[in-house]
């Protein structure tokens, strides 16, 4: 009787996730091209994935950059699972929209919850009554399993959650209904746990500059997979460029050893993932977060091959969008806009010899542009002269958290600030607009109000093009202050970005120097209109004005981002 007693009152084992999935998890023939009991020996580069994910791991922010055909959604549904059986407590799944959340509840986690007898248990069948199981909501003892899309304000704050998976943030909006960035709505649901709090980010990343899970990859530890050369043992993660083959000839391709360069075949993946090992490639900023990087190139045997990637990429050449599809899907990198080079010879010889921190004598006003980062405000001091003439006078960065007080009022003595002028007397800036779209929207909407400095311009980017008016507003928003929601205290002025790139394609050559807000170019171009549009890097620019300068050799282009 004492035995059982104490069988009965001891604690169920602690289990990763990675040892809960090999107990319990099965994969039916709905989700799994592979049905039957889960096998981390499949794809072993998902054990220490999923394992950071455990309650008993430090993490509290995991970050996985990867391909397409890795298995990562099916780790992220083994935590989900690990969570329901395990260790109950509120969880939310955020999908891009809330359509795609209900396909993956359709898909994904039903079948889950059908397939695997340990979870089958606990969660009632959704045709039950009262059973607390719909399509967006999953109940079971101890928690509740929440799925909302990015795009929905309402879905992300509508409960406390210990644990969260975010999936393809890549693909979630810049703003949600004008509060903010959906991942930093999210993670303030899990807040009140503290320490206890866990996050998964995954994503096949998107444009370079804009993925959002480049930049949370960059900001961790760079984790990459080692795996051994099966002739030297060298140990390297694995590189597109040492992928070779005979032009013409995919099957042909063969990975080559960056020590030894001896040729593995694709029959080798199954050693080679087998005795592979994470390894950090770099300090994380915060201790807390850890990232994963894995391209298809690991794919296991019978998955991608690497023949297969060899034809993807012979029949992408020549077709810009299919290599950015390859390079984002297949390599899990971010793809780099590029454009052609200006003639520099002719814009070296048009430099102006001007000190930054002064204002030249040609300028007559004084404008300033504000981005928003996640530990600093980045500002920019542009003088404008007629003919929208300007001159890049500073580029000012006030470092510290946005929701802080401290950087805020730097920027108000910025503001205060004379900037002495070439020839004499002293210039205050007129204007200056603040981007507020970002992590960390309503903070920047309380100190902004806090400052009330009639100068100060709050400012959003939305997509879509509005010829007759591509600034609109003010919109009275709300904003706390203190603790104290003051409805309607703060005006919001909304600038609408341009998508189409037609003055890159009928012209092919641009050259331009930027601010955050507004922008001047001087450019070699045959022709340029107002309301033209091109890509500078990552940004989509406006044309509102242009006109030939008095030597009749380039253009002078007011833009806009």
């Amino acid at each position: 009787m004492r035995r059982r007693v104490g069988a009965m009152l001891r604690p169920p084992p602690q289990l990763t996730v990675s040892e809960w999935a090999e107990r319990h998890r099965m994969l039916g023939s709905r989700a799994s091209a592979e049905p039957g009991p889960w096998r981390t020996s499949r794809t072993p580069y998902l054990k220490d994935v999923m394992d950071a994910l455990s309650a008993v791991h430090p993490a509290r922010r995991v970050v996985f950059m990867k391909g397409a055909q890795v298995g990562a959604t099916e780790s992220g549904n083994n935590w989900l699972g690990y969570i329901m059986h395990h260790v109950p407590a509120p969880a939310l799944a955020v999908q891009p929209t809330v359509e795609l959340a209900k396909r993956f509840s359709r898909q994904r986690i039903d079948p889950l919850l059908e397939e695997t007898p340990a979870l089958r248990e606990r969660v009632a069948p959704a045709r039950a009554r009262d059973s607390g199981n719909t399509m967006l909501s999953k109940e079971f003892p101890g928690g509740i399993l929440v799925l909302t899309g990015a795009n929905s304000a309402v879905g992300l704050r509508s409960m406390t959650a210990r644990f969260l998976f975010l999936d393809e943030v890549d693909a979630y909006p810049g703003d949600v209904a004008g509060e903010g960035d959906p991942i930093a709505l999210a993670e303030a649901r899990a807040r009140t746990f503290g320490w206890r709090r866990k996050a998964f980010l995954v994503s096949t990343p998107t444009i370079a500059g804009r993925s959002r899970i480049e930049r949370e990859y960059l900001a961790s530890d760079q984790r990459r997979f080692f795996v051994p050369c099966t002739a030297c043992g060298e140990m390297q993660w694995l590189r597109f460029e040492r992928l070779l083959w005979e032009k013409g000839a995919p099957e042909t391709a063969r990975y080559h050893c960056t020590a030894c360069d001896h040729p593995m075949q694709e029959h080798d993946k199954t050693a080679m993932l087998g005795a592979g090992e994470w390894r950090a490639t770099a300090e994380g900023q915060d201790p807390h977060t850890i990232g994963f990087h894995i391209s298809a190139l690991y794919s296991p045997v019978g998955w991608l091959s690497w023949e297969q990637i060899a034809r993807d990429w012979e029949a992408a050449q020549g077709k810009p969008e299919d290599i950015k599809t390859f390079k984002n899907t297949v390599l899990g990198e971010t793809w780099q806009e590029q454009g052609e080079a200006p003639d520099w010879e002719r814009l070296v010889e048009r430099r102006e010899d001007f000190a930054m921190g002064v204002v030249p004598t040609g300028a007559l006003v004084l404008t300033a542009g504000v981005d928003v980062q996640d530990d600093r405000l980045e500002c920019d001091v542009w003088g404008w002269a007629e003919g929208f003439s300007s001159w890049l006078v500073d580029h000012v960065v006030i470092q510290g958290s946005p929701r802080d007080r401290e950087p805020w009022d730097e920027l108000a003595r910025l503001l205060a600030r004379d900037w002495p002028r070439q020839g004499g007397g002293a210039m205050r800036i007129a204007r200056l607009c603040v981007d507020t779209g970002g992590r960390d929207t309503a903070a920047v909407y309380g100190h902004l109000r806090r400052l009330r400095d009639p100068r100060i311009a709050p400012t959003k980017g939305i997509d879509g093009w509005n010829r007759a008016q591509p600034v609109q507003g003010p919109t009275p928003v709300d904003a706390l202050v203190n603790g104290q929601k003051l409805r309607r205290s703060l005006k919001l002025w909304t600038v609408v970005r341009s998508a189409p790139d037609r003055l890159g394609d009928a012209f092919g050559t641009s050259a331009i120097q930027a601010s955050d807000v507004l922008t001047v170019a001087i450019a070699v171009l045959p022709s340029v209109e107002a309301d033209d549009t091109f890509t500078l890097g990552t940004d989509i620019l406006t044309v509102l004005h242009a006109e030939r300068d008095a030597a009749g050799i380039a253009w002078r282009v007011f833009c806009r981002r």
